[in-house]
């Protein structure tokens, strides 16, 4: 409706280890489609604050996602795939990650 923000699919990632946000990583969004493919829907780098603010760019459909972070090739983790179920279209989703050399964590967020 007028009063409701258009849905979005945001990240946050903090380093740990540094105690400070993690600019520059890369975050694929994709759709699964019914046979599990995934189709690439956008791509972005986090900001100075560690940031994606959107990466939907389009109206939100139920069905399955999966946001996926780069780190570059020389740490112990190089990339991190998270699938995502979205059944609730009116609202958004935030999915923030803390990182750190030899640990990963995320949760859904508000």
């Amino acid at each position: 409706g007028a009063n409701h923000p258009t849905p979005t699919i945001s990240t946050h990632v903090l380093d740990a280890e540094l105690g400070a946000p993690a600019a520059g990583v890369r975050v694929t969004l994709y759709r699964l489609a019914d046979d599990g493919r995934p189709l690439r829907l956008t791509q972005a780098l986090t900001d100075d604050d560690g940031r994606v603010r959107d990466l939907l760019e389009r109206p939100l459909t139920a069905g399955d996602y999966r946001l996926e972070f780069g780190f570059g090739s020389g740490g112990f983790f190089e990339k991190l795939s998270l699938d995502l179920h979205v059944t609730d279209v009116s609202r958004s989703y935030h999915v923030p990650l803390l990182r750190s050399s030899f640990g990963l964590t995320t949760y859904r967020g508000s």
